[in-house]
């Protein structure tokens, strides 16, 4: 048995070492670029990158240890020569992925996945555009890659696997070999967090050459095949360019917006509420008592009555909400990284006006990508639950938001402005377990719900309560939004429109005036375009609108599973896709605002496919 462990983890060193080299040819082949970054950024990918590294290797020891299993009981040299084998193999396509990526990202912009297997199906078009002196360097590289590991397999690693000895104790150390292929389960997931790895996971700079050099191109190109992706628009009803001018007439600018702050330049907080829908809010017609501090907040500055959010998680929000990109069906581009470094941007825009800016989130931040996504949206500091004491991780997902309020209050005794923070809750989502005694009785979901809510308010308090007490309060701009609702009862159908009802409210000193509700209809994505003109900042956000300019149109689009709503001020049009007829209507023209909906998404859909 002793041999065969020996075996198994020098087999897996064998492929370490292959991961770096592919590392290495990658900098190589980009030396141009590669040079313009310091050395510790370069190495920092290497560090980085070996957590991907270690879960591609975990996925090809799969085949191994069960071979090594079934040898056990059955005799014979065919265990070494299947593994020796399979080890070819897959040093082959290790080096054609390694080589092919090399040529790609010249192109691309971003690290080789499984889209170029669709280019296979037409080999004379691809090869078009390639030179023969590129083939045959392709084809001369691959094949030295793949002979000098062949050799170094059949050097240092081949004889590793000749031990064909019977086994004396076969049970137990087939019980042994079987924990062995379970705790597979760990390096392949990245560890025993609730996220498993994924792109977005080793993504630790601001460089997006940096971020790319760490990604393991083979594991990428292996995630993103069992993670195929749809490459042709299913939601094509009808011509695109008519559908494009449909979605430019809804978000075309009006005139300028009534200004509502006092300050062409003020710092920005922008707090994310998991979960926060308007069933629970007061003054948009929810329970008075859940909230009482976002009730009071509510008369303080400008309530935005009649605003939805884009999907139903926050994967889906965050996009919409940074980036004025609407969610999508079936798919969300925050978990693609080369889709979403495309994106126009709220934060770059703020950037390069001088803003100084930040994202807070107790949580872990590789769930969903959401690494990547921060890091391609350009944040100047990102802090998360890695930047708290372990001692303070009281939650499921990370630290509580207390503890997330009290870190950015301390950061803000001295601050630098202008500023734009973000801020993103956690403590309201599942499984509720808040660090307080319950204030409403009963052991019920919604009722431990509605104690996370009241829970995240009363920090939301305490923090906005000692905000106004500063210096810098009088030139603060605070946009306090959900990322999403969630389903509280079975009777709530997943479409409707009571799931996606959220609130948006600014208050600040560099709000005027107050207690002013707007009752234009709007969603997430028209927030980069709204704060931005009153900023007198512009951006090239084709999905959003200015809620405060009386010209742009009065809409709201979401996304549910297979299905989309169109919401205007006078009508609604619900559409379930799989059976292809709307599940709810209502309005003085629902047919219209179905064709207005379909054209959103027609484009929306395509502009996603494209980037």
């Amino acid at each position: 048995m002793k041999k065969r462990v020996l075996a198994i983890f020098f087999y897996s060193l064998f492929w370490l070492v292959l991961f770096f080299t592919a590392r290495l040819i990658f900098l190589l082949s980009q030396f141009k670029e590669a040079s313009e970054h310091s050395f510790p950024d370069l190495a920092g990918s290497f560090w980085h990158g070996l957590k991907l590294d270690i879960s591609a290797t975990g996925y090809i020891l799969v085949i191994p240890l069960l071979i090594l299993i079934a040898g056990i009981f059955l005799k014979g040299a065919w265990t070494r020569l299947f593994i020796r084998w399979y080890s070819y193999f897959i040093i082959l396509i290790c080096s054609v992925i390694t080589v092919t990526d090399t040529l790609l990202y010249r192109y691309w912009g971003f690290r080789m996945d499984h889209t170029v297997l669709f280019y296979l199906r037409t080999p004379k078009e691809a090869i078009a555009s390639v030179t023969t002196i590129q083939i045959i360097s392709v084809v001369v590289v691959i094949a030295l890659i793949s002979l000098i590991f062949i050799l170094l397999y059949n050097k240092f690693i081949d004889k590793l696997f000749r031990d064909t000895e019977p086994v004396r104790f076969k049970i137990p150390v087939t019980i042994f070999f079987l924990f062995l292929f379970a705790s597979l389960i760990i390096p392949i997931r990245g560890g025993v967090g609730i996220a498993p790895i994924n792109a977005g996971t080793v993504y630790f700079s601001k460089e997006i050459f940096i971020n790319h050099a760490a990604v393991n191109v083979i594991w990428n190109v292996g995630n993103s095949a069992f993670n195929n992706k749809p490459t042709r628009n299913p939601y094509s009803f009808g011509d695109l360019e008519e559908a494009k001018a449909v979605r430019d007439s809804l978000t075309s600018p009006g005139p300028p917006p009534a200004k509502v702050l006092n300050t062409q330049s003020p710092d920005i907080i922008l707090i994310v509420l998991e979960s926060f829908g308007n069933s629970l809010i007061g003054p948009l017609g929810g329970d008075s008592l859940t909230t009482p501090n976002l009730n009071r907040y509510c008369r303080e500055g400008i309530l935005f009555s009649s605003f939805y959010a884009s999907g139903n998680r926050t994967d889906k929000a965050m996009p919409a909400i940074l980036n004025g990109y609407p969610a999508q069906p079936t798919v969300s581009i925050m978990k693609e990284p080369e889709k979403t470094q495309s994106l126009p941007g709220l934060v770059r825009v703020l950037n390069q006006s001088g803003y100084k800016s930040s994202f807070w989130y107790g949580g872990e931040i590789n769930f969903a990508n959401f690494n990547s996504f921060i890091f391609n949206n350009g944040f100047d500091q990102v802090i998360t639950m890695d930047n708290f004491d372990s001692k303070y991780y009281n939650s499921k997902w990370g630290v509580h938001d207390h503890i997330l309020f009290k870190a950015l209050t301390d950061s803000m005794k001295s601050v630098r402005e202008p500023f734009f923070k973000v801020v993103l809750t956690l403590s309201s989502h599942e499984p509720f377990d808040v660090p307080m005694e319950p204030v409403f009785p009963g052991n019920d979901d919604f009722t431990k719900f509605r104690n996370s809510v009241f829970y995240t308010d009363k920090a939301l308090g305490t923090f906005i309560d000692w905000a106004k007490t500063t210096e810098w309060w009088k030139n603060t701009l605070v946009i306090i939004i959900a990322d999403h609702c969630r389903r509280n009862t079975e009777e709530i159908q997943v479409y409707s429109q009571d799931i996606f009802r959220i609130p948006m409210l600014w208050i600040g000193g560099a709000v005027n005036p107050t207690g002013l509700e707007i009752r234009k209809t709007g969603s997430q994505t028209d927030i980069p375009l709204t704060l931005l003109h009153q900023l007198g900042l512009g951006g090239d956000f084709p999905f959003g609108k200015d809620l405060l300019s009386d010209g742009s149109g009065s809409f709201a689009f979401y996304t549910f599973n297979d299905g989309f709503a169109f919401i205007t001020d006078s009508s609604k049009y619900i559409y379930d896709h799989q059976l292809g007829n709307p599940v709810d209507t209502a309005g003085v023209d629902p047919e219209r605002a179905g064709r207005l909906g379909k054209a959103f998404l027609q484009v929306l859909y395509d502009d996603f496919l494209n980037r």
